[in-house]
């Protein structure tokens, strides 16, 4: 192959370079790329990630003919765009192998060190060129024996520290054929992990023998340091016993220390840790394991992972209420002034409680039952809790169990987990600071269970009174007592709660307020909380009767009065913005100005039902946000007997609904029905909202009255709702939540309720002032139903023969 000569115009210097391809001429200027973080050597590959601007142009222009660059190395790192004085004056002439774009959009470069060169001026705009002076490598001749012993000596230390595993054994292969001085310090420099300005000044050692020393000299303080490092493990591991293995580390940073001259950094924050831990006086156990804990602690290094968790367990000890209390004050005349200035009504409750203080004040060790408040939401379970502990003086924490399924959040989790703490009701605790608060646990009947455990069966411990006094905590794993604290619970229903956990609890109903309760609770405390929220209490706003019932009757329907206050800060926001808009502001609020504010109303009397109609009966079920009117449809159609049943209906309603058939067609004769009509007609019963789930034992009347009035095309009286079950013999069971039904009966305008006989004691319960708006009648048997239900006279049938024979006998 003919050397290709260069042209005038490239003014190259007419010089081979060994260690490329072939020979290369090299041009006096060249592309410069700057490395930050590494120092070219002659004759070694070496690896370029570009991706400053100027260096991928400075790249892209040396890809000429000869794919030459001149590598040089920035004297400090931080500068993204180095100008000539920002570079060392001495770098390496490199032949440009390959390139490869990343994905992260750098480019790499693969590059093949040729020779040094020194760097006379830089130059260029777009990107930074240089003109060089080549300085190739001078021979050597003949090795001396000082030096070739110089060289076995490296080649020994190498071997040492890669047997070690201190240096990946790709050295030893590297430098194996290796025999002149330079070359073999070039590689093993350019390979091995030393300081930037180390391996710069080794580059621009041009005396090849000189750089050979310099290398030896770096391998041998290498070896030696490690060598040290191993003595002091050594040391360590004879100063332990073969029981200490564990403190092996702790050892080790000890003999660091002591070779380093330095004293524990961490000994002062440890002995805080145990002067607090002496301070608390803690129970026996509880203090045992913090003291076992806390040496384990102190012989662990600082850098250790286990020694933040430990830290971390130490300052849960000693952040827990172990004996911090409270002192109660159990004066019933304030705690009574208490309870109604933040509650109206609710006077069994508020007597439950009262009774309670009583025997607190009495007996200030006993361990009384905890209470449990069941109702709609909306009529103030968890804002009795905040009374409770207004009135006592102690701390106050909720803890909200809704969609709990880990039984961790009640007992912790063990300190073997990745993040793990103690549970929600230790963590409630911390926050009090004290460990007799007030503990509200809001929406128990909400609580799940899945493959983590059932936290429902983790709070049988926690609420009762005999076992919480040892309540032990996976995370802190020594007991810790619970009995001082006052928990009380809330739910909406007591149906998906489990029967053990029930007979833990004393049930406090609240049941949902009447509008006239309403009427007097928006006007004590809703509107004038809604009115200082809207910056509105110096404005004098008025709300009239009239406006606030409107409110309650048109806008809101439920059992509480969250909705109501809603609507009231609804109101208050609007008059606020006119406030702020200087616009007219009218501070009698009254209907005119409710209907112009809120719009169009939400619930309006139910006119088009009080009408008499065919197989439509109005009936009265109790939910857990309070009574609802539950209209039942029955229809029928010729066919063969079916029966459907449409609206989402359980499996309790759905045998109510086979039951009242069974009756209908037992006493066919009786109710003035065709014998054979389950025969000759398909039978359609719907319960409208069929979006909504509906079950419960208390609609069995109601299907058996509409039932009977679509078989015998008697009309059902327009003022009439209905609430029982009843057996096949069609006697009436009693039911529950009449209150709530009752209520719900008067929303909707009805005046007339049948309740079960067996109710008659639970009409206590309702309101006097509804009570005389209502006309219930009592029955106990379903013919009772039907009379007062079902108009027109009853359809006469056919005599049978058992009929005619009691007929000519009698004559």
């Amino acid at each position: 192959m003919t050397k290709k000569r260069p042209s005038r115009k490239s003014r190259a210097r007419k010089e081979a370079v060994a260690g490329a391809p072939e020979p290369v001429l090299v041009p006096n200027v060249l592309p410069v790329l700057a490395a930050k973080d590494m120092v070219a050597f002659p004759g070694v590959m070496m690896s370029l990630y570009l991706s400053r601007p100027e260096s991928i142009r400075a790249m892209e222009s040396a890809m000429g003919e000869e794919r030459l660059a001149f590598v040089v190395t920035q004297k400090d790192p931080e500068i993204e765009t180095p100008k000539g004085r920002d570079l060392y004056k001495m770098g390496v002439v490199a032949h440009i192998v390959r390139t490869l774009q990343v994905p992260d959009g750098r480019l790499k470069v693969l590059l093949q060190g040729l020779v040094r060169a020194k760097a006379k001026k830089y130059q260029g705009k777009k990107f930074l060129c240089c003109r060089i002076e080549p300085l190739p490598a001078a021979p050597v001749r003949r090795v001396s024996a000082e030096n070739q012993a110089i060289i076995n000596r490296i080649r020994e230390n190498l071997q040492v520290l890669v047997e070690y595993e201190h240096l990946p054994e790709e050295m030893l292969i590297i430098t194996e054929e290796i025999q002149d001085p330079g070359i073999l310090s070039d590689v093993i420099l350019a390979h091995y992990k030393i300081d930037i300005p180390q391996a710069q000044a080794s580059l621009e050692e041009l005396d090849p023998l000189k750089r050979l020393r310099l290398t030896d000299r770096t391998i041998s303080d290498d070896l030696n340091k490690f060598i040290l490092a191993e003595k002091i493990k050594d040391k360590a591991r004879d100063e332990m016993s073969k029981g200490q293995r564990e403190y092996y580390l702790r050892e080790q940073i000890k003999q660091i220390q002591r070779e380093l001259g330095e004293t524990d950094m961490g000994s002062d924050d440890l002995q805080t840790v145990r002067a607090r831990l002496k301070a608390l006086k803690l129970p026996k156990q509880a203090n045992e394991e913090a003291f076992k804990q806390l040496k384990r602690l102190e012989r662990m290094s600082p850098e250790s992972s286990e020694f933040a968790l430990l830290r971390t367990y130490l300052e849960w000890m000693t952040d827990l209420p172990w004996h911090a209390k409270t002192h109660d004050q159990l004066d019933l005349k304030k705690a009574k002034e208490i309870l109604d200035e933040d509650h109206f009504g609710l006077d069994k409750v508020k007597d439950r409680i009262l009774e309670y203080l009583s025997v607190r004040a009495l007996n200030p060790d006993s361990k009384g039952p905890i209470l449990r408040f069941v109702g709609p939401p909306g009529v103030g379970k968890t804002s009795l809790g905040k009374s409770i502990a207004r009135a006592l003086g102690r701390s106050f924490n909720r803890m909200s169990l809704g969609g709990m399924r880990d039984e961790a959040e009640i007992r912790g989790h063990r300190r073997t987990y990745v993040g793990a703490l103690p549970g929600r009701i230790l963590q409630g605790l911390k926050q009090c600071g004290t460990r007799n608060p007030v503990f509200v646990l809001d929406e128990l009947d909400k609580v799940g269970a899945d493959f983590r455990g059932d936290p429902a069966s983790a709070l049988l411990e926690v609420l009762d009174p005999h076992q919480n006094i040892d309540f032990t905590d996976h995370y802190l794993n020594v007991p810790f007592d619970l009995s001082d604290v006052l928990f009380l619970a809330t739910a909406n229903t007591i149906d998906t709660i489990p029967e053990p956990l029930i007979d833990r609890l004393e049930i406090l109903s609240i049941p949902g307020y009447t509008s006239q309760e309403k009427h007097k609770i928006a006007t004590k405390y809703i509107v004038p909380r809604q009115l200082k929220d809207a910056g509105l209490s110096g404005h004098k706003v008025q709300f009239t009767d009239g406006a606030i019932r409107l409110v309650i009757d048109r806008y809101t329907r439920e059992a509480g009065v969250r909705s109501l206050e809603r609507e009231i800060g609804a109101l208050c926001r609007k008059l606020a913005r006119d406030v702020a808009e200087r616009k007219k502001f009218v501070r009698v609020i009254d209907e005119k100005r409710v209907a112009a504010l809120l719009g169009p109303t939400k619930y309006d009397p139910e006119v088009a039902e009080h009408s008499e109609a065919v197989g439509l009966v109005r009936g009265l079920a109790w939910t857990a946000l309070g009574g609802e009117v539950m209209p039942i449809e029955v229809s029928l159609a010729k066919g063969g007997g079916s029966l459907t049943l449409t609206g989402q209906l359980g499996s309790v309603m759905q045998e109510s609904a086979q039951a009242a058939l069974f009756y209908a067609r037992a006493n066919a004769h009786v109710l003035g029905l065709e014998p054979d009509f389950h025969s000759k007609y398909d039978i359609h019963v719907h319960v409208p909202s069929g979006a909504i789930p509906k079950d419960g034992p208390s609609a069995g009347i109601t299907i058996a009255t509409a039932l009977v009035s679509a078989l015998s095309g008697r009309k059902i009286s327009k003022d009439v709702a209905m609430t029982g079950e009843m057996t096949l013999r069609g006697n009436i069971l009693a039911v529950g939540g009449l209150r709530e039904k009752a209520l719900a009966a008067l929303q909707h305008g009805i005046t007339k309720v049948i309740i079960p006989y067996e109710n008659i004691k639970d009409l206590e319960e309702v309101p006097e002032e509804q009570r005389k708006q209502i006309q219930f009648v009592p029955v106990k048997h379903v013919s009772e139903v039907l009379a007062l239900a079902l108009l027109g006279r009853r359809k006469k049938t056919a005599p049978t023969k058992r009929k005619m024979k009691r007929r000519e006998l009698s004559l």
